[in-house]
């Protein structure tokens, strides 16, 4: 029997990788997609010919069951959210709804529809926030220090409660920062590449960015949807840490993205107040040794590589020879 997938947040980054994972693999993929205006098909336009898409909100439950009813997926991924820490400081209530009660509206709709349906739910390295140990594993204590992470912490832990009340096989990733060439522009490793390459075409003159000794543990999208894939296969569900185990702050970010376009970083960032977070978050480093282990996952594209692929995409995004789409970053 063929397998289903549906993925909600199929128009993100993680949900674009996903969709072409799951295709290779022969799935029949719906994505849910909120209905807006103008709809952002940008990342899977390419594969639009192949995917089903459906109107759908994490806000309705009735949207939800009433999808999880028509299609009758094998797997359902829940990568939709309200995803920008700055974002959540602004909207605490709209990414408490969003990313945190739309996780159960969705467990329930399962629940409703057919308990034999397995469940991803893309937990967040943001759950940690005040850290309570170095490097930090599934069993570290969690101390959210923002709306978006409080709103993690509870979809992360009412997916434990399904699974332990209801047999449910719902699993969480726990992923740390990942990134590529389709990250959100609103993303400071985004911001970045961009603005390196709009800086190296003559069309941007600095770079205003806040903490550059900030760190975090950075990998590449692509990689992590295997690891969330990988989850759903396992004879058992659990929860996994997903990260490379290493840690680089933005400033060496900053620097890999300026040397790729042979400029001097210091010649055009400017650290900006504006720019600090309310409540910053400590040192975020993944020890993915479980996944590691139980899964056979292993992250296969570097740092380094990670940020010369993405400022190289956009260079050729902003010289109009691709569409970020198209672009590769593995």
């Amino acid at each position: 029997m063929k397998r289903t997938a549906l993925i909600t947040g199929i128009t993100g980054q993680d949900g674009s990788y996903l969709a072409e994972l799951l295709l290779a693999q022969g799935y029949q993929v719906h994505g849910m997609l909120r209905r807006t205006s103008s709809p952002n098909l940008e990342r899977i336009e390419h594969l639009q010919d192949r995917l089903q898409l459906h109107f759908g909100d994490l806000l309705d439950q009735h949207s939800l069951t009433r999808l999880v009813a028509k299609i009758r997926p094998t797997e359902v991924y829940n990568l939709a959210a309200q995803s920008f820490v700055p974002t959540s400081w602004e909207q605490p209530i709209f990414t408490a709804e969003a990313t945190g009660l739309g996780v159960t509206r969705l467990l329930d709709a399962i629940r409703e529809v057919d308990t034999g349906i397995r469940f991803y739910q893309a937990s967040s390295s943001e759950m940690f926030g005040k850290v309570h140990e170095t490097p930090q594993r599934e069993t570290t204590l969690l101390h959210p220090r923002s709306p978006y992470g409080v709103a993690k912490v509870y979809g992360h832990y009412i997916t434990i409660n399904y699974r332990e009340s209801y047999g449910l096989f719902a699993c969480s990733g726990i992923l740390f920062n990942h990134e590529s060439p389709r990250r959100g522009l609103e993303f400071v490793t985004r911001k970045i590449s961009h603005a390196v390459a709009k800086i190296a075409l003559g069309q941007q003159s600095e770079l205003r960015l806040g903490n550059l000794d900030a760190k975090r543990d950075w990998g590449f999208a692509g990689d992590y949807v295997r690891a969330m894939w990988l989850m759903l296969q396992q004879p058992e569900a659990d929860d996994f840490v997903v990260g490379t185990g290493e840690t680089h702050t933005v400033r060496e970010f900053v620097q890999i993205a300026f040397d790729q376009v042979g400029l001097d970083w210091k010649k055009y960032v400017v650290v900006d107040p504006a720019f600090y977070r309310p409540a910053e978050v400590d040192l975020l480093l993944a020890d993915p040794t479980k996944a590691r282990e139980k899964l056979g996952w292993v992250p296969e594209c570097g740092f380094e590589e990670l940020v010369r692929q993405m400022v190289r995409a956009d260079l050729e995004g902003l010289r109009g020879k691709q569409t970020p789409a198209l672009r590769r970053a593995a």
